[in-house]
């Protein structure tokens, strides 16, 4: 099944194609053609893709799943579906519906971590741009029983960051049963994640405290509601600044949205006691952490993420937070957003056009 509009054989697309955080950009990538689609499968033209500090995990090798080569990155798009495979039974999207492609672009559906809600540790599960290609590619295949629709009222820049880094830290903070007024420390509060997280904490009536380094990131963490900002370069103890701002006995939880073993530690020393540690970001690997929080701090990410994406679009704190602080288009900014983000420069979230 197909549209009116033609699916072109070569796509617009920015390729990895060796280990490391450089992208080539194409204009002659292979587009999968309507006939061979599998059932199930259908093809989506992207009008726009957020840049998740996953992705340049997975381009430098960073993390267990190593990286296809080449391959197209990417996982927070938005775009409009073209064709749908022949012979798919019972899809919950149409052909011209415009559709929203997040992190685990696939699952089997059937087993118990389905089953249970929990595809994205579904042992056959595809994640967009590293076992498949994802959303740096202007034409891309995706799985019709793990696409978002996006509802009227958001634009596609404004809905691509929900599908990861939104819905990750909503999620997270659902957990949290730390009453209003109590202090929440965000470690990592400038980036994509962070600046989201400081939004839906206020939200819940927490005090901030942000934590991260520079001082575009001071600007933005206090100018979204957070009380007070730690820059973890010029604070000679992490721990004592906590608790001279949060009180001596220290903070009622911590969002950890930065990929340091470090903060996960630091945590576990200025949190008051029957403190919360909501741990979102996988850490740095090649540490004991990294498997603590892989196999055991989970329960902060835990839930269907179908459900809870589609959930949250429609939820009235969906409209009260600004995701985008950069944009523009990718062919021009991809490189210059991947280099920024290995060098902990970034501010916010990036959403980029084709």
């Amino acid at each position: 099944m197909s549209s009116n509009n033609t699916v072109p054989r070569v796509t617009r697309a920015a390729l990895t194609r060796e280990v490391g955080i450089k992208t080539e950009l194409t204009s002659d990538y292979p587009v999968k053609q309507v006939a061979d689609l599998e059932p199930g499968e259908c093809i989506i033209k992207i009008e726009c893709t957020g840049v998740c500090h996953s992705d340049l995990h997975f381009m430098a090798g960073e993390w267990a799943i190593k990286p296809r080569l080449p391959s197209a990155g990417g996982h927070e798009g938005v775009g409009r579906i073209l064709a749908i495979g022949a012979h798919t039974l019972n899809s919950p999207v149409n052909i011209g519906d415009r559709v929203g492609i997040k992190y685990v672009i696939d699952s089997c559906m059937h087993c118990e971590m389905c089953r249970r809600g929990h595809e994205q540790n579904c042992p056959s599960r595809k994640i967009a741009g590293a076992h498949v290609d994802g959303t740096f590619a202007e034409y891309t295949v995706a799985f019709v029983n793990h696409l978002i629709p996006i509802p009227d009222g958001f634009s596609s820049a404004e809905a691509a960051p929900i599908l990861c880094a939104g819905v990750t830290v909503y999620n997270a903070l659902t957990k949290l049963d730390t009453p209003p007024g109590s202090w929440i420390v965000i470690p990592g509060a400038g980036g994509g994640l962070g600046h989201l997280g400081i939004q839906y904490a206020v939200v819940k009536g927490l005090r901030v405290l942000a934590i991260d380094s520079g001082e575009g990131k001071r600007e933005l963490c206090l100018s979204l509601g957070a009380e007070k900002y730690i820059d973890f370069a010029e604070s000679k103890d992490i721990i004592a600044d906590v608790k001279a701002t949060c009180g001596e006995l220290g903070a009622h939880a911590a969002l950890i949205t930065t990929a340091s073993n470090t903060a996960y530690v630091q945590a576990g020393w200025y949190l008051r006691p029957h403190g919360t540690v909501l741990c979102v970001v996988i850490c740095e690997t090649g540490h004991q952490i990294y498997w603590v929080h892989d196999r055991v701090c989970s329960p902060s990410l835990r839930g269907c993420w179908r459900t809870l994406t589609v959930r949250f679009l429609h939820s009235q704190l969906a409209g009260k937070y600004d995701a985008t602080s950069q944009s523009g288009r990718l062919a021009r900014l991809i490189g210059v957003v991947l280099e920024d983000m290995s060098n902990g420069k970034l501010v916010g979230r990036v959403v980029l056009r084709y």
